[in-house]
């Protein structure tokens, strides 16, 4: 059984200069990773949703405790902004969770995946539009070098699994550190059982 190897901020030994960069290479990577789960099956087809499951979890959690914070104060709008964002990640994030209770070879998985798919390209490009887009405008590039860092920060302690009630940065400070051992310990078990 293959270790999951999930890329997260920073995997890419890319300089953390730029919290833009960072997110939008992590967007290439979960479009990579649907692309795998979409073409594989069975064992491999498995191991490849639980990585995507992994990214999107900890990226998720993220941009709910960096960027989203920074959106509120310095973008004008922000708080809208953030309240759709947070819309979209809670709607994505109960897909996922009912993805990560089916079987990868139910007949029903596929056509969930691609409805999260739907979601999920949809949520990052909001992003990319309102969120990053003004990030970048909004700071310099020594705050966007520090936002990087701590968006690797939170990745290293994020929970493993979508938690659907969780979206704001005082419920992950507060929930987090408790789902994030409980889901290691999850995936602790399964990679023991060899169910990755």
């Amino acid at each position: 059984m293959s270790e999951l190897q999930t890329p997260q901020a920073g995997d890419d030994q890319a300089p953390d200069i730029d919290v833009v960069a960072l997110l939008m290479r992590q967007h290439g990577d979960i479009r990579n990773l649907f692309d795998e789960v979409e073409q594989s099956e069975g064992e491999e087809r498995r191991e490849a949703f639980h990585r995507l499951v992994r990214l999107l979890a900890v990226h998720e959690t993220a941009e709910e405790e960096v960027v989203h914070p920074f959106v509120r104060k310095a973008v004008e709008g922000g708080e809208q902004v953030v309240k759709d964002r947070l819309a979209e990640e809670k709607s994505a994030k109960e897909t996922l969770a009912a993805l990560d209770d089916m079987d990868t070879d139910d007949p029903k998985f596929m056509p969930r995946l691609m409805q999260l798919r739907t979601e999920v390209q949809e949520h990052a490009r909001a992003e990319e539009r309102y969120e990053f887009s003004h990030i970048r405008r909004s700071t310099d590039v020594t705050n966007l070098a520090t936002m990087a860092k701590a968006v690797k920060a939170a990745e290293a302690i994020a929970p493993t699994r979508p938690h659907p009630g969780v979206q704001s940065a005082t419920a992950n400070v507060a929930l987090g550190p408790v789902a994030a051992l409980m889901d290691r310990t999850k995936d602790a078990v399964r990679k023991a059982m060899g169910k990755s």
